[in-house]
């Protein structure tokens, strides 16, 4: 039972995709056997693993780091059903913005994508999580919250710390696994121990660590605040320690802009354009791959030229990770 009373909805523990490839719900990530061949696997594969959809632009934050700050109107929910049809077959679907939660008829549109049999999950920053909360429980497999650690970095980088965790707890009441991603500036390095220790508290599957990348707002972020890989890598390294050391229970994750991770996101922007993401000689970094609205996604996917490093990230190859509760000995 939630803290409302609320009956729990038992998890699926795992599923199997095929060739090899599964994803594990206790941990919220896809699985893959150690010794598979990421080409030949790739190879197999009529679908992208996981497919971000922009459900709006809009947002009700200005955070300093974000890519997405170009306005387009909203897809109707007779648009969402088609790109949802259009989706079949992809195991998994974020419902993205913007801020997803900003829409009056989210919960609607978590019925489309969840009745389609996709694994749903949503980034967002649950500033409305309590208005949206109900319709979500049974239906979402988490939402990962954007946070970046202690309240004066995560309020001077995204937004106001307290309404955040106020919609965390709304989750935490009605029982929606969480996750937590963090954006990394330099100025922000040493706030990291305190955003695992947050994860840990509020019982986070995993705390995501990702680097800015130079478009929308983060063109006006100071040069000094982009890390080297070389830094990244050091950071992360030291954050292991801490975990080993403290027993956090999250799994700790980086993803850093290397060659292997290029390309490697597909994003259906509110009209229904697939764009590859990010591709960096391309303008904004998106490369067009069809529309959903148009065609389907196995068609778009034949066309798609960074099969390998779409499986190799989702399959955690392309990223530095530590297993959920390696460090603690939970199963």
């Amino acid at each position: 039972m939630t803290d409302l009373g609320i009956p729990t909805i038992p998890q699926q523990q795992h599923r199997d995709i095929g060739g090899g490839v599964g994803y594990a719900f206790n941990g919220q990530h896809f699985t893959i056997d150690p010794d598979a061949d990421l080409d030949q696997v790739a190879a197999t594969l009529h679908h992208p693993l996981s497919v971000i959809v922009q459900v709006t632009k809009r947002c009700n934050m200005d955070c300093g780091f974000c890519s997405e700050i170009l306005q387009m109107p909203d897809p109707s929910l007779e648009q969402l059903a088609t790109m949802q049809r259009s989706l079949d077959g992809v195991n998994r679907v974020f419902l993205s913005g913007g801020e997803p939660l900003f829409r009056k008829d989210f919960g609607d549109i978590v019925d489309i994508f969840h009745d389609g049999g996709h694994i749903v999950a949503v980034p967002t920053n649950a500033v409305y999580a309590k208005l949206h909360a109900p319709r979500m429980v049974g239906k979402v497999a988490y939402a990962n919250v954007g946070l970046e650690g202690p309240r004066a970095i995560t309020t001077r980088m995204r937004g106001d710390y307290d309404d955040i965790m106020a919609g965390v707890r709304a989750f935490q009441e009605h029982g929606i696994p969480l996750a937590m991603s963090a954006v990394v500036y330099r100025s922000s390095l040493t706030a990291l121990p305190f955003t695992a220790q947050i994860g840990d508290v509020i019982g986070a599957t995993k705390v995501k660590l990702i680097l800015p990348l130079r478009k929308g707002n983060a063109l006006g972020l100071p040069e000094h605040e982009f890390i080297t890989q070389d830094e990244a890598l050091a950071a992360f390294s030291r954050l292991e320690e801490k975990a080993a050391e403290l027993q956090w229970s999250p799994a700790l994750r980086m993803t850093t802009w290397t060659p292997e991770n290029e390309g490697h996101m597909i994003v259906v922007e509110p009209n229904g354009t697939a764009r590859a993401w990010p591709v960096y000689d391309a303008k904004d970094l998106w490369e067009d791959l069809g529309n959903v609205l148009e065609e389907p996604i196995t068609e778009i996917w034949k066309r798609y030229r960074f099969k390998r490093n779409h499986l190799s990230k989702y399959v955690g190859r392309s990223i530095h990770t530590t297993a959920q509760g390696a460090l603690t000995g939970k199963k």
